[in-house]
């Protein structure tokens, strides 16, 4: 679901990298369900495993719950939002926490594309983030 709202959000701005340690085998559907609530399809994403490379090439790492299962590397910058897993919950249980990805990403946006709140135009270094599952199955 953070994948979805970057992409959408940033309008291209962001370059969005999605994984997780543990991926299932498809995105679950009622994320995908919740997300198209909203206008955004996430039903033709691929799980994909999290890589040390995808987290080296990422300025910005979000993770749900990473402990010490992400790799680390310095001058990647690590967020870990201690969100409930949608996982195994219905559609009205799935939508606060949709809600509360959506303010965290615009928050973040705001920060990363100063020029979204009127500030600064983007620099190349705030162009690359790693969102998503993070290191939780979702």
């Amino acid at each position: 679901m953070a994948a979805g709202f970057l992409t959408q959000l940033s309008a291209g701005a962001v370059e969005v990298r999605s994984a997780g340690s543990l991926p299932a085998d498809r995105i679950n559907p009622v994320a995908v369900a919740a997300m198209a609530e909203v206008g955004i399809d996430i039903a033709t994403q691929v799980p994909k495993v999290l890589t040390a490379e995808a987290v080296q090439q990422s300025d910005v790492v979000i993770t749900m719950g990473c402990g010490d299962v992400c790799p680390v590397f310095s001058g990647t910058r690590y967020l870990d939002w201690d969100l409930d897993d949608p996982a195994g919950q219905d559609l009205p249980a799935v939508r606060p926490i949709r809600d509360e990805i959506r303010r965290r990403v615009e928050a973040l946006l705001d920060e990363l594309l100063p020029a979204r709140s009127g500030g600064e135009q983007l620099t190349s270094r705030a162009r690359r983030a790693g969102a998503g599952p993070g290191c939780r199955r979702r």
